[in-house]
């Protein structure tokens, strides 16, 4: 299973390089003849958006390694470290686009500043296209393989079809007499860029410090448990995200007249559902104290 997820994702990653180093390509191309300097910025963007799709697939390859000696949970934490990493990369993108945004308002360049030409008009248009699809495209293999480096590198793709929609408004605007508008909606795009880069880098934190999981998984493991006959209480149940995993630790009193084979054959089967009806539980613990 470990080695189809990692197959999806690595054709998804090679795809996703492919249409970025095409957009790339094109920005720069019709900035430079254009002489639209938001189309240059935004072709840095989606240059990083390259840099940052390798740095998802090396952390999704690292966590879906097996346990070793010396690592012997697995390497499932790999993942969320990777997605640290592309919420730096978010943040700084975002932060310089809105610093170079904030110092052109402040300057008096807008009266040499040239109207830029239809090029980057019709460029910023095919990337605000292209950048959503991969957006969607890329979300959607991060849910189905359960990848949270994925979906920080989808949520690059969303920042960068932003980018571009601020891209599109300033050189239409600059077109119009209008250049101050490029700043503004760049700072604009910026902002959203920083918000989305904080959001996921607290969810992966949240994964790498043992945070519990939400309630309602909590209380599908209690219903669970509960449809278990020979269950006389729940004494305890602890739960800690492990990467884009759960462990489960559980307490449970049965009966002390029991024998020891049937209150293990009792947690055993408690012990084989919750793993079975929840997919993202990496182990569960099962303890029995006696009633």
């Amino acid at each position: 299973m470990h080695f189809k997820k990692f197959d999806l994702a690595t054709r998804v990653s090679a795809i996703t390089i492919f249409f970025n180093i095409f957009l790339f390509i094109l920005k720069f191309f019709s900035g430079i003849v254009s002489h639209s300097k938001a189309m240059l910025s935004d072709a840095v963007h989606t240059l990083s958006d390259v840099f940052s799709t390798v740095v998802v697939i090396i952390g999704i390859r690292l966590s879906r390694r097996g346990a070793d000696k010396t690592h012997q949970y697995g390497h499932d934490r790999m993942e969320p470290i990777a997605s640290v990493l592309l919420s730096f990369l978010l943040f700084v993108t975002g932060f310089a686009i809105g610093w170079s945004s904030i110092e052109s308002i402040f300057s008096d360049h807008y009266s040499v500043v040239e109207a830029p030409g239809l090029l980057a008009l019709v460029a910023s248009l095919i990337s605000i296209l292209v950048k959503e699809i991969m957006y969607w495209y890329t979300r959607f293999a991060a849910k189905k393989i359960e990848s949270q480096a994925m979906l920080a590198d989808a949520w690059h793709h969303r920042s960068d079809a932003l980018s571009s929609v601020g891209a599109f408004l300033g050189i239409f605007g600059a077109r119009m007499g209008f250049f101050v508008l490029d700043s503004i909606a760049s700072i604009l795009i910026s902002l959203c860029i920083c918000k989305i880069s904080i959001d996921i880098f607290l969810d992966s934190v949240n994964k790498l410090v043992d945070k519990s999981c939400d309630d309602a998984v909590v209380d599908q493991i209690v219903s669970i448990i509960k449809s278990q006959d020979e269950l006389v209480q729940i004494d305890e149940i602890k739960t800690r995200l492990f990467g884009n995993k759960i462990y489960v630790d559980i307490e449970i009193s049965l009966d002390g007249n029991r024998s020891l084979f049937d209150s293990h054959e009792v947690a055993r089967r408690i012990h084989d559902i919750v793993e079975e009806e929840i997919s993202f539980v990496k182990h569960c613990m099962i303890h029995v104290n006696p009633y």
